[in-house]
């Protein structure tokens, strides 16, 4: 196996073409998710709202996954957003990473969640379920989002409550952030919970269907005149979206088509 290099704190070889990274922080939301940092290589370049390949140098032939990359293309670091799955090939042992290990990263990153996917339209709505939301996170830290829509409506639904903590603060500080915080005013956060108690509950194609999320945000129904969507989540709750926004007459495109709104397919284990 071609090799550019070994691995510090390991005995196994880095696969050529993969970048290895440090892990700068580390922090758990729940027993099912956490985000993590690494180091940023200087040569590597991204469109906010892409995925690249991670592993981990813990075998000859590591396991790779693909994840989004949380942070903007502006940022100095890398921020991953990641669901813990006991006995799941790298999941099972990134869960236990810690700031000072290394990360593997493919070095070719891409995705349709990006901008240049979108034609140009009044409101941008971001769908999302669980780790879904890791791509927004990056998209809605660009100020780039905001030079192309007015509105930015950001949905996010998990089981639990505690499954909402990272949407909400990433909110907050987006709004916070000098670079883009003046541009983010109209960026919006619509949480809902399907099992646990919460003011907004049920599946957000449940919602559309009935007109409630329009009623809550006081926002006309999806139109194909004004509005652009972006789906992530499980590949149920992609299907779903998906059908639901066609039925508003919105049309699926792509990097080289660029239309109404695009869908990610890119999972973790």
């Amino acid at each position: 196996m071609p090799v550019s290099d070994i691995d510090a704190n390991t005995q196994f070889p880095v696969p050529a073409g993969v970048f290895a990274e440090t892990v700068t922080s580390v922090e758990h939301y729940t027993d099912r998710l956490f985000k993590f940092r690494i180091t940023r290589p200087a040569s590597f370049r991204f469109r906010s709202g892409e995925f690249v390949m991670i592993g981990l140098p813990n075998a000859e032939k590591p396991v790779f996954r693909a994840y989004s990359i949380a942070s903007p293309s502006w940022d100095e670091e890398l921020e991953f957003y990641s669901i813990k799955v006991p006995g799941g090939p790298l999941t099972e042992h990134l869960q236990k990473i810690k700031v000072g290990d290394t990360v593997l990263m493919r070095k070719k990153p891409t995705g349709t969640l990006v901008n240049d996917a979108l034609l140009p339209g009044k409101r941008l709505w971001m769908f999302s379920t669980g780790t879904g939301i890791a791509p927004f996170a990056s998209l809605i830290r660009d100020p780039e989002t905001y030079e192309k829509f007015d509105e930015v409506i950001l949905t996010h639904t998990c089981r639990e409550v505690g499954e909402l903590t990272y949407g909400k603060e990433l909110v907050s500080q987006v709004k916070d952030d000098p670079l883009c915080g003046e541009f983010a005013q109209g960026l919006r956060l619509y949480s809902t919970t399907t099992r646990e108690d919460y003011p907004f509950m049920g599946r957000i194609t449940d919602l559309m269907k009935s007109g409630k999320v329009f009623e809550d945000l006081g926002l006309p129904p999806i139109t194909p005149e004004t509005d652009r969507g972006m789906i992530c989540g499980s590949m149920e709750m992609l299907r779903d979206t998906k059908a639901t926004l066609e039925s508003f007459g919105l049309v699926e495109g792509a990097n080289n088509r660029p239309d109404t709104f695009v869908v990610e397919r890119a999972f973790v284990d």
